[in-house]
């Protein structure tokens, strides 16, 4: 299983007045991570969607949240999947300080393989390789 990293600095924005990251955020790391992952395996996301027609849309989000991420902490976002289906895949997540390694949360996202007009379809034989089914379903 293949595991991406992601780095980033949390920025003012996203964190309130006592310096403390909102929850969504991390979400929006999450996506970072994915991102990466595709472009650190050899394609791009955006080009799944717009040269084939493939979106992986998101059916279900959580995050376990451990520690306080806070303004200005440099963050890891350690990106893989943990399973893929012909028309589902998983991706799991761990988000640590990037200077002392602290667990700061986990998460996963379930995307279901979809074309232009939002049907379920199976996953092109092109992007098989990076997401190797874990099963046949």
């Amino acid at each position: 299983m293949r595991r991406v990293e992601s780095r980033l600095r949390v920025r003012y924005a996203e964190s309130d007045q006592m310096g403390v990251v909102y929850y969504a955020n991390y979400f929006v790391w999450m996506e970072i991570g994915r991102v990466d992952y595709c472009s650190q395996l050899g394609f791009e996301y955006r080009d799944m969607e717009a040269a084939d027609g493939i979106f992986l849309v998101v059916t279900d989000a959580r995050c376990r949240y451990r520690r306080a991420a806070r303004f200005h902490d440099p963050i890891r976002v350690v990106t893989w999947v943990s399973e893929s289906r012909s028309r589902t895949i998983r991706f799991s997540y761990e988000i640590r300080h990037a200077e002392d390694d602290r667990l700061l949360a986990t998460g996963e996202t379930l995307h279901t393989v979809c074309d232009r007009d939002g049907k379920t379809v199976r996953l092109p034989e092109k992007y098989r390789p990076f997401f190797p089914l874990t099963s046949t379903a």
